[in-house]
């Protein structure tokens, strides 16, 4: 039976500042196979992750702060809780690669929706690997390959190029981790920012605690900033996701 290792945890965070001039891991300008794989070295590895903190979150101009728990078992499932005012939980996420479930407790409704419901906020490119890479700030394998543009511009490296009808852009800071993911559906006009920082290290990982994500897709407009105060990795976790009889269903 596999042992999961447990990774400290701390209930307030100690960053990690990100040097401004690179180091010597950055110098090999003529070897992109080298550099891609030395950008994945960096990649937050678990088995499962526990991520605790605040959000603030704003839907077509109505802001919203809460509590957030977020929970992953690696490319299975990314389970979320959103807790509002007095420490009522409002909402609560389930994500698997096949679907998109949702309840919405304040209302009484939930929603139960194929992983493609996704798309009306984000490109068709997008899949369930892709979000979870973006949640953890981790490169996205679909990216990192010799078809990719890969320059070093003032000491940072970016990656950039096109799938698809997605084009991308990615900035890598001088940890080697990265610090902003441009995303864009070139056909539809949806576009996808995000932005990373104030780094945890534990072991001998970096966790970015951090996290401003911005999304428009024709009108509709989200943006939602996370602010983690306690990691947990590898712990055994469970994702709890029972729906009222009296709950309405959403079409």
């Amino acid at each position: 039976m596999l042992m999961l290792a447990v990774a400290s945890c701390k209930t307030r965070k100690q960053t990690v500042k990100v040097p401004v001039n690179a180091d010597s891991t950055a110098t090999m300008v003529n070897k992109k196979s080298e550099n891609l794989e030395l950008l994945k070295s960096k990649d937050v590895g678990f088995n499962t992750l526990s991520l605790k903190g605040k959000a603030r979150l704003e839907f077509n101009g109505k802001e919203d702060n809460a509590s957030i728990n977020l929970r992953m078992k690696k490319d299975e499932v990314i389970w979320l809780s959103i807790t509002g005012f007095a420490g009522i939980e409002g909402a609560r996420v389930r994500i698997t690669p096949d679907s998109i479930q949702v309840l919405n407790r304040l209302q009484g409704v939930y929603l139960n929706k194929p992983f493609s419901y996704i798309y009306n906020y984000g490109s068709r490119q997008l899949n369930f690997k892709t979000l979870q890479s973006i949640l953890l700030g981790n490169t996205i394998s679909d990216f990192m390959s010799a078809g990719s543009d890969l320059e070093l511009e003032a000491g940072n490296w970016v990656l950039s190029g096109k799938r698809g009808d997605l084009g991308y852009r990615l900035l890598f800071n001088t940890l080697l981790k990265t610090e902003v993911n441009n995303l864009s559906d070139l056909k539809s006009g949806q576009a996808l920012k995000v932005t990373y920082g104030d780094y945890q290290q534990i072991d001998a990982t970096l966790y970015p605690t951090t996290v401003a994500i911005s999304t428009m897709s024709g009108t509709k407009k989200v943006a939602i900033d996370l602010d983690f105060s306690k990691i947990e990795r590898n712990l055994p976790l469970d994702f709890p996701f029972n729906v009222p009889k009296k709950y309405e269903v959403l079409n």
